[in-house]
């Protein structure tokens, strides 16, 4: 018998206009609406359908219909990304860093993990949801810019960085996005979708000298300057050495005109946007 079947007239109805409405994800508050029971009821019933598996629990309150066709998986999170809207717990996060770059299609390789960035500083850093590991990196809420909306389904849209915030913020936190290397291969992939005007720009608005540091290294080894002036990058750099990639030794440095610890070569940056 098909579990749809055996969901009982409440469950039935409740599921079923939920599908209806498109929402497959929900709170008890909807189950109150749809059902008509009280709070406590709608509550029982959550907990019942979830222990039946035919719900999936995504954080207290809020659940989401298990496909049919994927049986009784309770690990189902659906949507990596729309699961991060609803588990973080504020409206003015964004999707950030190496799952950006995901979205932008700067990656050869597969995500392992969800980096979402929220003013709001989470009680936990990490949530492990389903097989699924979600980070959370705090930032202040006067910096929550450079974001856009992008559709992740058919019907879900995500707030995350805009493609060039999000070399920004990779170059702000590298270890959020495996190193420099990674930022310069991602950059060069969509360098004729980025807007290096608006990357200027947005590295003199963050106002992290480090970022501005990293960002004229990589322009000028990648040749990618046309219509940017270097030199006005160069003249806000201070004389604090930062070390160019934190992931890797600085056993080996090499010179160069930003007075940064830079550890990874010219040469070595461009073979690995040529790969």
């Amino acid at each position: 018998m098909s579990p749809r079947k055996t969901l009982g007239e409440v469950g039935a109805h409740l599921i079923s206009s939920l599908y209806e409405t498109d929402r497959t994800i929900f709170t008890v508050r909807d189950i109150e609406k749809i059902s008509g029971l009280g709070y406590n009821a709608a509550t029982k019933l959550g907990h019942d359908l979830t222990k039946r598996k035919i719900i999936a629990r995504i954080k207290p309150g809020k659940y989401i219909i298990i496909p049919q066709e994927i049986g009784s998986n309770t690990n189902y999170i659906g949507n990596w990304y729309v699961a991060a809207r609803e588990i973080v717990n504020s409206p003015d996060y964004y999707i950030s860093h190496y799952s950006a770059m995901d979205l932008h299609n700067m990656l050869t390789h597969p995500l392992t993990r969800v980096y979402v960035t929220t003013p709001k500083q989470e009680y936990k850093k990490q949530k492990n949801m389903g097989n699924t590991i979600f980070e959370f990196i705090y930032m202040n809420a006067k910096y929550v810019w450079g974001v856009q909306h992008l559709w992740v389904t058919k019907s879900e849209q995500v707030r995350v960085s805009d493609i060039e915030r999000t070399v920004i913020d990779c170059l702000h936190h590298p270890k959020y996005c495996g190193g420099v290397l990674e930022i310069a291969k991602g950059l060069w992939m969509q360098k004729e979708n980025i807007d290096f005007n608006k990357l200027f720009s947005y590295a003199l608005r963050l106002n992290r000298i480090v970022v501005i540091k990293r960002l004229g290294y990589m322009l000028e080894v990648l040749n990618l300057k046309e219509g940017i002036n270097l030199d006005e990058l160069r003249g806000k750099i201070n004389s604090k050495y930062y070390v160019l990639d934190p992931l890797l030794s600085t056993e080996q440095t090499y010179k160069n005109s930003w007075r940064m610890i830079v550890n990874i070569s010219p040469e070595e940056m461009k073979q690995s946007v040529s790969t």
